[in-house]
């Protein structure tokens, strides 16, 4: 019996997807909800199950064409006496270890980068949860296969040239330059890209976007952390960070300045009543702002177990929709990258963004004495329209003084 693969339906403002790639070819043997193909959206990249057990019989779609829910992609046939014939009998035993390793967890972009290099999960040990195989261990594979290789190539003659040392020229291979020639690879670019690329340019063609600065003193919070960081994870289990220490003291000055947690629709002004703190992170696609729902209701665990989390579904491309849409405010650190100051720009259709930049040293003034100490930059971009200069002002100090005082918060001052 032939059955139809179709496009699922696809979250409610998602009109199309592009099909990423496949990971079963004409002829193969797949088991129902088998991963058949990645599809990637503007925000998020879904796998398709396959509806059945059976052979896949022909695909009628290529990869990277666009498609819409209920499009027929590709057919398999389900009969049963088809699929013993296409499959050999195999040992219980050896049926048990090979279904284990075809069902080794890997992320889309891991399986992506396996089908464009012909390698097996098996070949390869994963190293995120429960064994599995992330973009990262692939490239490590492929970078240690090519190490191997070069050892085992034949040793050069004796009139061979030798090989010139590697310059910054040789880790950009599609600008490199091959005999004389100069190299460019075009590639198109992703939804994802394509997306922040729009709603960026709308930010800034829609919003009066203004950016105030300020420093904070970053001594008060590392002394706690340094404090307690190792019996906090001993109890909690989780590493504590600076980003449960902002995201708190985001959500004291939220709660003193409604405005700032507020939107604009239409002619309308949306106050929000609760605090869901986006926290831009990095993917193998680009930025993306999964969210932390009722932040005011997190402790300081919580907030740094789910952001441990969201980084490492991020690198693997394994956040769901309902996790990067919505967000009253957002929060986003260059300084990880090494930023030492930035303007943010505004994640509509929210209000406003902080920044957080990196950590130095620098000399201040303290008490008529110059003294060094571990600064950092805060930037909040925000909406005129909105926010008034005094409101964006007056919020970025209440951050500042809350991290420079943490028993402020603890005090509700």
């Amino acid at each position: 019996m032939s059955i139809e693969v179709k496009i699922p339906p696809l979250p409610e403002s998602i009109a199309d997807a592009t099909l990423a790639a496949w990971h079963k070819q004409p002829g193969e043997t797949v088991n129902a909800d088998d991963n058949l193909a990645d599809l990637e959206t503007d925000k998020v990249v879904l796998e398709l199950p396959a509806p059945n057990s059976g052979v896949l019989e022909e695909i009628l779609v290529p990869a990277g064409a666009t498609v819409i829910a209920g499009q027929v992609i590709a057919r398999l046939r389900s009969d049963a006496t088809t699929a013993a014939v296409s499959t050999p009998a195999r040992p219980p035993e050896e049926t048990a270890a090979v279904a284990s390793v075809d069902n080794a967890p890997a992320g889309p972009a891991a399986r992506q980068l396996l089908a464009e290099h012909n390698l097996k999960p098996q070949q390869i040990a994963g190293s995120g949860r429960n064994g599995r195989i992330l973009k990262e261990d692939v490239l490590a594979h492929l970078a240690t296969a090519g190490q191997t290789s070069a050892a085992n190539a034949p040793a050069p003659t004796m009139h061979a040239t030798p090989a010139a040392p590697p310059t910054a020229r040789d880790e950009t291979p599609e600008t490199a330059s091959v005999d004389g020639e100069r190299m460019e690879r075009r590639v198109p670019m992703t939804r994802l890209r394509a997306r922040i690329a729009e709603r960026l340019l709308a930010a800034q063609r829609n919003t009066a976007m203004l950016t105030t600065f300020n420093e904070v003193d970053m001594k008060p919070v590392m002394d706690l952390r340094q404090r307690y960081r190792e019996a906090f994870e001993k109890t909690h289990e989780t590493r504590l960070g600076f980003m449960s220490f902002f995201v708190i003291a985001t959500v004291a000055a939220l709660q003193r300045y409604p405005a700032v947690n507020a939107s604009i629709d239409g002619n309308d002004v949306v106050y929000h009543g609760f605090y869901d703190i986006g926290i831009a992170v990095s993917s193998p696609r680009g930025l993306v702002v999964p969210v932390l729902r009722d932040a005011d209701q997190l402790s300081a665990a919580d907030i740094e177990r789910r952001i441990a989390e969201f980084g490492a579904r991020a690198r693997d491309n394994a956040l769901g929709l309902d996790e990067i849409t919505g967000g009253t405010f957002t929060i986003t650190n260059g300084g990880v990258f090494g930023s030492l100051l930035s303007t943010p720009i505004l994640n509509p259709p929210q209000s406003a963004i902080l920044g957080m930049h990196k950590i130095q040293e620098r000399a201040i003034v303290m008490d008529g004495q110059i003294v060094a100490r571990p600064m950092m930059y805060l930037a909040l971009s925000y909406d005129h329209r909105m926010i008034d200069g005094r409101e964006a002002v007056q919020f970025l100090a209440a951050i500042k003084a809350a991290l420079e005082d943490p028993a402020r918060l603890l005090l509700g001052l």
